[in-house]
Parts: structure tokens; sequence; C-alpha cells
């Protein structure tokens, strides 16, 4: 297959098998090769866990389980990779085996990025850049590995949030929409990350909970069963101002109830980036430092908005996961921003 000669009914495969937030910023790769490939079929391998967000996508036609092609033998996954008859794989999230059999299954164009040694061997097209020490945006970065195909200078940050294409949420149970006030702003607050993102800390979402008058905001608290448990104390001391339901809801579930909600606060996790893939207004709570600094991994939406504070090259930050500037984003400054959005 030619550098730029790509038949007009082409098969992709993309290839994301890590977390939730990284699948979100990787769907634009699937929007952009549909609007130039409209006749494309787009498979899209992840793990079992991002299976909701991959299968709500307009722009994925196929979703298969990395988690269920690992438990074959190697002989069974080249086979299942071959039968797709794929023309192009793109290895967004380097993976030595699925490396090893796209090229086993003789896919045409195998790309991957230059900088995993086992590329070397096993894709035809190796673009040459670094994420590590890069300014770009990690979606800018996805894109990256498409330029090639696709003109990528077309589509600057700011236009990329159009090519989510994640407009396919599910009804929401009646059990959790009966909850929902609609004479109020319905306002989710997700505190953990997961160990994915510095945290603001509950102080802070307490402090928040007290400014916000309570005619106007009906106040929800999301995440796993774990993470409520962790936080008990905060739940337990703001039991009259917030609905918990932590560990209430499946993922397909937290997508639509976050598209029925109004806005979302939170670190740098995957449910943020859901959010904003969804067009939901959003405020992302952000440490300065390098490679978790929001010009990495900012929220991209059109009504996605972030606050950070302090140095990208904070020592106090680098050298202890209890991030001082992040903490020291001030409630106010939070509420002031909801004020002007809703009130």
């Amino acid at each position: 297959m030619g550098k730029n000669i790509i038949k007009p009914n082409p098969v992709f495969i993309i290839s994301r098998t890590d977390n939730i937030g990284d699948v979100v910023l990787t769907l634009p790769v699937a929007g952009i090769l549909k609007q130039k490939y409209p006749q494309s079929t787009i498979w899209f391998i992840g793990k079992t866990y991002t299976e909701p967000i991959i299968n709500l996508c307009e722009n994925i036609d196929y979703f298969l389980n990395y988690d269920e092609l690992k438990s074959l033998k190697e002989t069974e996954i080249i086979e299942k990779i071959r039968q797709i008859n794929a023309d192009i794989f793109i290895h967004v999230f380097p993976d030595k085996l699925l490396a090893k059999v796209a090229s086993r299954a003789k896919i045409p164009l195998r790309i991957g990025t230059m900088h995993r040694s086992f590329h070397w061997f096993r894709c035809n097209r190796l673009p040459n850049f670094s994420r590590k020490n890069s300014n770009l945006h990690e979606a800018q970065l996805n894109l990256k590995l498409i330029e090639s195909i696709i003109n990528i200078n077309d589509f600057p940050l700011e236009c990329i949030h159009k090519y989510y294409g994640l407009h396919n949420a599910s009804p929401l149970k009646n059990e959790i929409i009966s909850l929902m006030d609609n004479n109020k702003v319905k306002l989710i607050l997700h505190p953990r990350s997961k160990g994915s993102a510095r945290e603001w800390g509950p102080d802070n979402y307490s402090r928040l909970i007290n400014i916000l008058p309570p005619d106007k905001y009906q106040i929800f608290i999301t995440g796993t069963k774990d993470e409520g448990n962790s936080l008990k104390n905060f739940l337990d001391e703001n039991s009259g101002r917030v609905i918990d339901l932590t560990g209430k809801l499946t993922l397909r579930e937290l997508i639509s109830f976050i598209n029925q909600s109004d806005c979302l606060i939170a670190a740098s996790t995957g449910v943020l980036h859901i959010a904003a893939a969804l067009g939901k207004s959003v405020i992302g709570l952000y440490a300065p430092i390098r490679p978790i600094f929001p010009r990495r991994w900012a929220p991209l939406g059109e009504n996605a908005e972030f606050l950070v504070q302090g140095d990208e090259n904070c020592s106090l930050c680098t050298k202890n996961t209890n991030c001082q500037c992040i903490s020291g984003i001030k409630p106010e400054t939070v509420s002031n921003i909801l004020t002007k959005k809703y009130i």
C-alpha cells in the first residue's frame, strides 16, 4: 500500500488498550478517519472496562476485547485479526503482542511510533515523535499516528472535540431519573481519580458544597464503591447537601447520568473527559507539572474549561503526590465560574 494510496472503503483497526481518559481522547482518530473515508469500517481494540465508551461512539463499527484476546493462543489471535481483513492497523498505545500478531496477520499498513523497539520489526510506518517531552495535547499526539493518511493541520486543537462521536448515551433508568430535580443545576462532583491524577481533596470539595446555594444546585457525588468507602467521612459530613451515587452506577449508567446532568467537576480523570466529550460543562482541576499538566491533558469540549495553579517546574509538586498547587485552587474560584454559568 503506497504512502498515500488508500482504497475508498478501507478497514481500520485502532488499538488503545489503556485507561478511560486515554480511550476518550483517541475517539477523534476514529471520527476524523470516518470523515475522510465515510465508507470505511473501523474496529477498536480495548480493554473490557472501556467497552461501554467504545460501543457508544458512532464512528466505531466493531469492538474487539483485548482481555479476551490475551486469553487465546497466539495462533488464534492471529487468525482473529486476519479474519477482519484490515488494511491498516494503528497502534495508538504500543503493545508488543498486538504488534506481533498484526504483523503475522499480514495487515498491509501497520503504524506504530518509532519510539518502541518492537515496532521496528513489526510496523512498516514509524512516525517519529515523543509523547513524554511533547508540548502537544494527548489528542494531537494521537493524530500524529495518522498524519501520513490525513493532513493533521486541518484539525487544530480547538476543533478536535467535534470528532468524538460520543452521542449514543443510553436512556437513564427511572430510579436515577427520579432523584434529579430539573429546577436546579445538576452538578456532579467526582473527587477521586483511582490514582490517575493529582486530586483536589475532600476538604476543598466540602468548602465548595458549603458555598453553593442549596436552592440553586443539586449536587451528586460519583465514583466507584471503593472510592465511596474512602470518602466516607466526607460523605457523612455533607449528607444533607449531596446525593451519594458512589458504587451505584455502571460505567454505561454513569455516562447516561452525566449526559442528563448540567456540569461536572473533577481532576484529570476519565470521567472528566467523558463529560467533555458529551458536550457538558466541565471544570477540570489540574496540577501544573509535566507530564500531567493541562497542556497535555486538558478536557476538550465545547463547554470545557480548567483551572491550574503553580509553575510547571514546581519542585514540591514533583517530589510529592500530595500536590500543594492543585490543593491551593480556591473553592471560591470554582464557585465564581459556576455562578457566571448558571446564576
